[in-house]
């Protein structure tokens, strides 16, 4: 008969699984122009191609609640984790080796659907793992992530000028990542020890305002951070006139300040509390984007983009420890929350272009200040419910 995991030893399979989720991201992205330049498509054409992954995800999360709880956290990754490995290899074939876009559509939409399954599974994971050490830790495990990605992007780089063929690439990361992540997973709390109190809930996760107004403010963040992402490369060379290492440089800036700040964040979150945590990262998140955008040089654009990376670090993380703060209820409220807030990832860059196409792409980042209002004014959902003879 085995023996149950110690709690340390699961922290750290959950830590590993988030990472390996970032690695699985990065080495996708990061040869998207090579899927690109072999199918020979447009920006558009490569744009609709990416939507497959989007509509597996936007299919999936509302159900993963429901498939956490029937196959449990750990068989919810492991079930993600082929999913990805599967999809990113026959994108990788249908990209460049039979060179059919329908083909790495498939494996997009695969990858779309194991991702997000994943990602909530191991939220909920996280947050349990979080509970049952008595402290913040989940902004850490979202860390984890940041430097997965740093880690697949640099392999991707390394691939792409070694004239690396996508598919051996996507075969051989996805093997790896999956031959670890099933290891970690196996690390995971035992059902029976999670669930030893549970009962079956009543009313939908999608019925309770504590879960919605985390929702949204999970929105405001997740856009904070995926315009980022997409845009602020850009507006570092068009607002400033820039070659495009600078601009990469930027976004580098901004994933490194963001990373730093998840991992010392949750010092600062034990001994304040979310809420006046979260209140300080709108602030710093809107000051941050307003002195890049309106600082006038380059080097005050770069201290307005660390303080933005800061700003946006803990929102999101917290929003998911938010969700989870009742065990019973965790995978249900995960789900949900997560649902709304991919929703600004899918949503945010077609509607931040059409704005940067009108404004100019610098200035359309002003909308990123404009989101902590909504932000600043949701945070107190994320303050832990009372609850009548807890120890916690």
């Amino acid at each position: 008969m085995t023996t149950a995991p110690s709690l340390l030893t699961t922290r750290t399979s959950v830590a590993l699984t988030f990472a390996l989720n970032g690695l699985l991201f990065a080495t996708l992205v990061s040869r998207l122009p090579d899927v690109r330049s072999e199918l020979d498509l447009s920006n558009s054409a490569l744009g609709l191609l990416l939507i497959s992954a989007s509509v597996g995800s936007v299919l999936s999360l509302p159900l993963a609640g429901r498939i956490i709880e029937r196959f449990t956290p750990a068989g919810t990754v492991r079930g993600g984790s082929v999913a990805v490995g599967a999809g990113l290899l026959v994108c990788g074939i249908g990209a460049t080796v039979v060179e059919w876009p329908p083909l790495a559509a498939v494996g997009l939409f695969a990858y779309g659907i194991g991702t997000s399954t994943w990602d909530v599974a191991m939220n909920v994971e996280g947050a349990e793992v979080e509970r049952r050490l008595g402290r913040t830790i989940m902004p850490r495990f979202h860390a984890a992530w940041s430097i997965g990605s740093i880690v697949g992007s640099g392999i991707g780089v390394v691939m792409a000028a070694l004239g690396v063929p996508v598919s051996l690439h996507y075969l051989v990361i996805g093997a790896v990542a999956l031959v670890l992540t099933l290891r970690s997973a196996g690390t995971f709390l035992p059902v029976e020890e999670r669930h030893e109190h549970q009962e079956r809930p009543r009313v939908s996760a999608w019925r309770e305002p504590r879960t919605l107004v985390i929702g949204l403010m999970v929105l405001c963040y997740a856009t904070v951070e995926g315009t980022a992402n997409d845009w602020l490369s850009l507006a570092v060379i068009d607002g400033y006139d820039t070659p495009h290492w600078v601009g990469v440089a930027g976004f580098s800036v901004f994933v490194v300040a963001m990373t730093a700040g998840r991992l010392t964040g949750p010092l600062v979150l034990d001994r304040l509390g979310r809420a006046p945590v979260l209140w300080a990262c709108s602030g710093l998140a809107a000051v941050g984007v307003l002195i890049a955008v309106y600082g006038g040089s380059l080097p005050v654009m770069f201290v307005g983009i660390v303080i933005w990376g800061v700003g946006a670090s803990l929102g999101f993380p917290v929003g998911m420890s938010a969700a989870a703060d009742d065990p019973v209820r965790a995978a249900a409220r995960v789900s949900a929350v997560a649902t709304i807030g991919y929703a600004a990832f899918l949503a945010g860059p077609p509607l931040l272009g059409m704005l940067g196409d009108a404004v100019g792409t610098l200035r359309a980042l002003v909308v990123v200040a404009v989101l902590m209002v909504p932000a600043s004014l949701t945070v107190f959902a994320a303050r832990p419910p009372a609850v009548s003879g807890s120890t916690d």
